[in-house]
Parts: structure tokens; C-alpha cells; sequence
């Protein structure tokens, strides 16, 4: 994972351990103060949110601890790889769009992070500046062109 992917994930485990955490234990007390737990729906919602937390903090702490960081900032050439910030042509319309390739659980569609195990990611692996791409969609297959490689 990038370095900013680790970091976003550190403190996502930080805000989980130190906010919601003691949050979630004063709502589940305050809840059990309201009377009969069977009925209480206050009571099930914050311990169905409670196990969610505590579920998330194991997924965060494992993939941190199992992480492989790498600075992209370090990172230079002309072939896709992880890292790489990448311009690509649809071939159809003509549409650029930019993205980087990153880790699975860093990945998001809106900051333009796609991972390197999605259809495009793989694709773009190994390529350079000039190739086109074949990407098997769920619209259908589509072509894209490698317009720029850059690492950040």
C-alpha cells in the first residue's frame, strides 16, 4: 500500500480506538440505564455498532501490521506499476481520465485510486506510454490508450 494509504488507515484506527469507541460504551450504558435489555432497542443498536467497531479495528490492525508501505514518491520510469498515476484515453469517446494505482483497501473510485487487482488495474500493469489496453467491463469490453505514467 502507499504511504498515504497507510496513514489514512492509521488514523481511521486511531479515531476508532480513542472516539468511537468510548462512545459507543457511554451509548450502550446509558441505553441499559432505560430499563428491560430485551426490548430495548437503543440497547441492540449500539451493541450491533459496537460489534461492527470491533470488527473493523481487527480488519485495520491486521492489514497494518501485514502491510507492505511503499513511498511512491521514490519511484520513477515509464512502465505502469504500482504507484503510478496514470492517464488513459477511451478509445471510443475520446474521454482522458486519470488514475492511480494503488492497494486494494486504499482504493476509491471518487479520489480516482483504483486498485491494482480491478479489470483496469490489471490491465494497466507493465504498460507504457502509447499502448492500448483491453478491459473487460461489465458494459462490455473497452479500450483505452496510455496517455501519461507519472509517479507522485
Amino acid at each position: 500500500m502507499t504511504t498515504e494509504g497507510h496513514q489514512v488507515l492509521q488514523e481511521e484506527l486511531r479515531n476508532l480506538k480513542s472516539v468511537e469507541r468510548p462512545n459507543i460504551v457511554k451509548a450502550i450504558a446509558a441505553a441499559r440505564e432505560h430499563g428491560d435489555l430485551s426490548e430495548n432497542a437503543e440497547y441492540h443498536a449500539a451493541r450491533e455498532r459496537q460489534s461492527f467497531i470491533e470488527g473493523r479495528i481487527g480488519e485495520l490492525e491486521d492489514a497494518i501490521k501485514r502491510a507492505e508501505v511503499i513511498d511512491t514518491s521514490k519511484l520513477k520510469g515509464k512502465t505502469v506499476r504500482f504507484g503510478a498515476t496514470v492517464k488513459v484515453a477511451d478509445e471510443e469517446t475520446d474521454e482522458e481520465i486519470t488514475y492511480q494505482l494503488v492497494g486494494e483497501l486504499e482504493a476509491d473510485i471518487q479520489q480516482r485510486k483504483i486498485s491494482i487487482g480491478s479489470p483496469l488495474g490489471r490491465a494497466l500493469i507493465g504498460r507504457e506510454v502509447g499502448d492500448s489496453v483491453e478491459v473487460t467491463t461489465p458494459n462490455g469490453v473497452r479500450y483505452f490508450e496510455v496517455m501519461n505514467v507519472r509517479f507522485k
